[in-house]
């Protein structure tokens, strides 16, 4: 087999670079997500429900064509923790719709922006890994291009909707940390297991026949196509970056997001959006250009 076939990405990528490149790649799938739920227009459970079967029927499909197989890590303790990454991706696919649904999708995204911050404690906490001086002024640096999008913040008394965002944010950070902790674990069994946990957390709730088919069409794209592949894209990607550095990226889904409302929907992006958003893509641009020389020195 030719090294083109094995590695599409090319052997002669620097692992840095390979891992940006998924990383955005995962990032620009997941931008639709908050488009994707709104156009479903049903209840958050049945959103939920479906979604988490759909990841877990379609990567287990994938898996058995391409032969994966689960190696777990030797010791009991390292497995507890391979658990809870399952359980906070799971948490994931769930603390997203039911925030979505539940307070202004601008402040999701917002307070999705500090999975960062938490990427970084737990890996400077936990993992003993030196986080860069250059990403701890990105991360404040692309914060605070968050926080001019929606002009100074999410404002406002805090809902149960914030809340669930604010623990998307911890998850993110910590499921990332965890997986980063474990290169070699392969991260489809892990996605399809957590979707699984989704649907069955939903399911008692939920009334996932009684849709309509529009609702339908949307969930199956989210659920066969979008999610798995953004999932298997951000969980892949930290074989190659540490985890501050892929929750980073998250931050454009900040600026891509309420584009695609606007193109879809036809709901206007404010002139703040423009401007916070080039930050945040300046910001995100000049860290990789940095990371990426400071790896070929």
């Amino acid at each position: 087999m030719s090294v083109s076939a094995a590695n599409p990405l090319g052997s002669g990528m620097p692992d840095h670079a390979r891992g940006l490149l998924i990383a955005l790649g995962g990032v620009l799938l997941i931008s639709f997500d908050a488009l994707l739920v709104r156009l479903a227009a049903a209840p958050h459970w049945d959103i939920i429900f479906w979604r988490g079967w759909l990841i877990c029927l379609t990567l287990l499909a994938w898996m058995l064509l391409s032969g994966h197989r689960l190696r777990l890590p030797p010791a009991a303790g390292d497995r507890w923790l391979i658990l809870g990454a399952v359980l906070m991706l799971s948490g994931n696919t769930t603390l997203f719709v039911l925030s979505v649904s539940h307070t202004a999708a601008a402040n999701t995204v917002v307070i999705l922006a500090a999975s960062p911050f938490f990427a970084a404690l737990f890996s400077w906490l936990f993992l003993k890994e030196a986080v860069p001086l250059r990403t701890w002024v990105a991360i404040l640096v692309a914060v605070s291009g968050v926080l001019i999008v929606f002009g100074g913040g999410v404002g406002g008394a805090t809902s149960s909707g914030d809340f669930y965002a604010l623990l998307l944010a911890l998850f993110v950070g910590g499921q990332l940390t965890i997986l980063r902790r474990y290169p070699t674990i392969p991260r489809l069994p892990l996605i399809a297991i957590s979707g699984a946990v989704a649907g069955l957390m939903a399911l008692p709730f939920a009334t996932p026949l009684s849709l309509t088919p529009q609702t339908y069409l949307v969930v199956g794209v989210m659920g066969i196509a979008q999610m798995p592949l953004a999932m298997v894209m951000m969980a892949v990607a930290t074989r190659y970056l540490p985890s501050p550095e892929v929750s980073l990226c998250l931050l454009l889904e900040t600026v891509l997001g309420p584009i695609w409302v606007w193109w879809v929907l036809s709901e206007a992006v404010p002139s703040l959006t423009l401007i916070g958003g080039g930050l945040i893509l300046a910001t995100v641009a000049v860290h990789a250009w940095l990371a990426l020389r400071e790896e070929k020195t």
